[in-house]
Order: structure tokens, then C-alpha cells, then sequence
């Protein structure tokens, strides 16, 4: 009898010994998957063309034109942090070469402006309100610079703009995010400079480690090769960094990722709030049906968000922008603070070594940190979660632990008919998160079934949600 007692409190130390399944390469690193926890960023296009009502300066502007009466960037980070954003870039100098900062390289900066009297500091205000909100702080430090007389003689100017990162890299407390684009729009018969990216970056690692960085190559994160916010249906954190090259017109691979990429390099979905990246009086905001397809289409595709919110002339969040991105974050909230497969029963065709540890129930507790988990063998499965009772839906969410690597590649999601399943949506991949759409249905029992993986499927949540608005 004692036999037996031991024996059956050894079973469960036996399942609590089943290994996690490794990763499949290639992973992401911390500093990455920091990045991707937060879905949405606010990008801030401000400065001389605020005030030119242009979208590209030329670079001979009068620093007399920059004077925000009632600039408060309090409250572009207090608009931010109410609509749901966690991290926030800001233009630190755009193309025309005007500084936000009082730069010690050039005199064309708010040291020559009326504002503050050139006493002030934008990027101060900027990082210091960044960090009172909780917020991450990220900048942009445009390299194509039409006022400085160094560009075009590549060593000189390459040496100017290393000591002006170095300034905003050491200056301004903790960065989270570096933008870098190739930007340069000279022409044929232009100036010809070529940017020491190498250097660049190799700063931005010794003076902010923490901090990824964006460009059409990475490192970090990756363009997804539109300026419409919309990632691939089929969208891979892999690619191989060596097919692509700054100011590539390979955008198709940069939207869809691949596979089989060596690199983890996942897709940031750069977007306007405007039609023009800088405030114009005569433009107005998206409407919430506009941002609400953007964001199914970024961050519900393995992305993250990155929208443009431009202040106006006054140096505020316009009250038109306001009002649309806190619409916005209420529609959000509406649609998935509820969540119908919560701890909600749940069963699957399979789960590694039988042990509970990566049980169905894992993909439908709320914790993203726990995961249901196929054999090391598997490359298909399936999870079929029963509803409290039959149900009004309309978008599902799936989420993959990405710590340990991309992997589903084709599922389905299927609904009983009466005699049998029916599909109702059809996906190729996954990643950190993955949303479908369709017309409303009721069921009170709902499949995920993985068709094709890389390798065996993992999956840490499994949401069922109801949209209002009308897709």
C-alpha cells in the first residue's frame, strides 16, 4: 500500500520534469522583445515646417520663424499616455537641419529662435515629461541635412552628425528607440553623401545599449515598407539582413519578412494621423474607421503601431487629433477588455508529455508568460476552447510566445455547423499577436487548428472578442 502512495505522488513529479521545448532560431533579444511589449508608439513630426507650412525645408529658414507661443510637451506625452501609447519619438531635426536642442555644432537650432528667448531646450522638456509619464522617449535625427555646409564632403559631415548623436545620446537620459532612415532627396545633380551607418549604430550600442534601433536594415527593427501602416497578412519577425540595403526599393520583402531570414528584425508600421507628416492648418485627422483597420493591420499582424500625431503652430496636440486618438483608444478597450475564451474550458489534440505545465488551459489563462506546447515532433495541432454559452463574435486574437522564436506558418479557425466545423478564417503566420476579422457569428464552441508550423506549435493566448463598429 505504501507502494502504491509513493508511486502516485512521484506522477506528478514526473510531468513537472518534462522540458520546455527549445527554441527555433532565430530569437528575439531582450531589448527587442521590450520593444514589441509595447504595441503603440506616437511619432512627433515638429519643427521649422510646423511654422513654413511645408513638409520638407529647404534649410535657409530664419530661426525667427520657430516660436510655439504655448508649446507644452507635458501635454503631447499627457495626450499619449491617455490614448494607450507607451513610447513616444520625436523629431530631434529633420531634413531642413533645424535643431530642437541648442547643438554645439551648428548656431541653427532654438538657441537662435525667439522661443524661450533661445534659452530652451525642447528635448529636455520632451525626455524629462517622458519620464514623469512612464513613457519610453525615442528620437529621430534626420541624416540628410539641407542647411549644414559639411554635407556632401562625406568624412566632414559624417563627423558632424556622430557629434550631434553623441549629444542626444548622452544628454537626455535613457533612449528606447534610435530612427534612422536614408534619407536624401538631392537628385542626380545633388550633393552626394555617403552616411558611415557602421559609426552610427556602433553609438547608439556603446552610449544607449538598451535602446533599438529602426532603419529599412534594422538592426533591430525594420521598416515594413509602406508609409500606410499596413504590414504583410503574411508577416515574419525573420529576414536576411543582407538583401537589403538603406533607401531599398525591396518593400514587398521588407512588408512580409521571410521564414527562413537568419535575422530577427520585426516590423515597425509608420503612419499619419494626417495626410502630412508635419501640421497643416487645412488638414484634418483619420477617421476612427481608418485607425481601427491601421491597427488590425499593424499591430494585428505581428507589428507595432508607430502614428504620427503632429503638434501644431501653438506647440500643442491639435484638440481635432486629441479627441480622434482617445476615440480610438475607447474602441480598443471596448473590444478586447473582454474576452470570451478566458479560463474558459479548453481542449487539445496533444500537449508535450502530457504535462499540464503547457495544457491547453495555458493558452486561455491570461497569462502571457504560460503557453500550451505540441511534442517536439508536431508541426500541426489544434485547441478547441467551449464557450460559457453560444456567443456574439467577431475578431479573434492569437498570440505566439515569440521569446522562443516565429513558428506557426498556416491555421485555420473553425466554428461547429451542426454536422461538423466550418472554417470562418484563414491565417499564414502569427507572432506576437494576430487578429482576424469576419462578419459577426454566434457559437458557443470555437477551434484554432494549426495547419503548418516550423516547428512544433507553441500558443500563449487564444482570445475570442466582439467588435461594435461596424468593420
Amino acid at each position: 500500500m505504501i507502494r502504491w502512495f509513493l508511486l502516485l505522488l512521484w506522477i506528478p513529479c514526473l510531468h513537472g520534469t518534462v522540458k520546455p521545448p527549445p527554441p527555433v532560431l532565430p530569437i528575439p533579444t531582450a531589448r527587442q522583445l521590450q520593444w514589441q511589449s509595447v504595441e503603440l508608439s506616437l511619432f512627433l513630426h515638429f519643427g521649422m515646417n510646423t511654422f513654413t507650412d511645408r513638409e520638407w525645408g529647404m534649410g535657409n529658414e530664419d530661426p525667427a520663424f520657430f516660436n510655439p507661443l504655448r508649446l507644452d510637451a507635458g501635454q503631447w506625452i499627457q495626450v499619449a499616455a491617455r490614448a494607450g501609447f507607451g513610447r513616444v519619438i520625436l523629431t530631434a531635426k529633420h531634413h531642413d537641419g533645424f535643431c530642437l536642442w541648442p547643438s554645439r555644432y551648428t548656431e541653427h537650432s532654438v538657441k537662435s529662435s525667439p522661443w524661450e528667448k533661445g534659452k530652451g531646450d525642447l528635448l529636455q522638456g520632451f525626455t524629462d515629461a517622458c519620464r514623469k509619464a512612464g513613457l519610453q522617449a525615442g528620437l529621430y535625427l534626420s541624416p540628410w541635412d539641407r542647411h549644414e555646409p559639411s554635407y556632401g564632403d562625406s568624412p566632414a559631415y559624417n563627423a558632424f552628425y556622430a557629434a550631434q548623436l553623441r549629444e542626444l545620446l548622452t544628454l537626455y537620459g535613457p533612449i528606447a528607440e534610435m530612427w534612422f532612415d536614408g534619407a536624401c532627396g538631392e537628385g542626380p545633380n545633388g550633393k552626394k553623401q555617403i552616411y558611415d551607418f557602421p559609426l552610427f549604430r556602433a553609438l547608439v550600442r556603446q552610449l544607449q545599449p538598451s535602446a533599438v534601433m529602426f532603419s529599412d536594415e534594422g538592426p533591430d527593427v525594420r521598416w515594413v515598407g509602406n508609409e500606410k501602416g499596413f504590414a504583410g497578412e503574411t508577416c515574419w519577425s525573420m529576414m536576411d539582413r543582407t538583401k537589403v540595403k538603406m533607401g531599398t526599393e525591396n518593400t514587398g520583402y521588407l512588408n512580409e519578412g521571410e521564414p527562413e531570414g537568419p535575422d530577427w528584425v520585426p516590423a515597425e508600421c509608420d503612419v499619419s494621423i494626417r495626410k502630412g507628416w508635419f501640421w497643416h492648418p487645412e488638414e484634418s485627422p483619420k477617421s476612427l474607421a481608418e485607425l481601427l483597420d491601421i491597427y488590425f493591420k499593424s499591430v494585428g499582424r505581428n507589428g507595432i503601431l508607430l502614428l504620427n500625431v503632429p503638434p501644431n503652430r501653438e506647440g500643442r496636440i491639435d484638440p481635432a487629433d486629441e479627441e480622434r486618438l482617445l476615440e480610438f483608444k475607447s474602441i480598443i478597450d471596448v473590444i478586447f477588455n473582454k474576452n470570451l475564451a478566458l479560463r474558459r474550458p479548453a481542449t487539445a489534440g496533444q500537449f508535450r508529455g502530457g504535462s499540464q505545465d503547457f495544457g491547453s488551459d495555458r493558452a486561455v489563462d491570461g497569462n502571457p508568460a504560460t503557453f500550451w506546447a505540441a511534442e517536439d515532433s508536431a508541426r500541426e495541432g489544434w485547441i478547441e476552447i467551449t464557450l460559457d454559452q453560444e456567443a456574439d463574435f467577431n475578431v479573434v486574437r492569437i498570440e505566439e510566445p515569440i521569446a522562443l522564436g516565429q513558428r506557426i506558418a498556416s491555421y485555420r479557425i473553425e466554428i461547429p455547423d451542426g454536422t461538423g466545423w466550418k472554417t470562418i478564417a484563414k491565417g499564414t503566420t502569427v507572432g506576437r499577436k494576430k487578429l482576424d476579422r469576419f462578419p459577426g457569428l454566434r457559437a458557443d464552441r470555437i477551434r484554432l487548428v494549426i495547419e503548418k508550423a516550423r516547428a512544433c506549435p507553441l500558443i500563449s493566448e487564444f482570445g475570442v472578442h466582439f467588435c461594435p463598429f461596424q468593420f
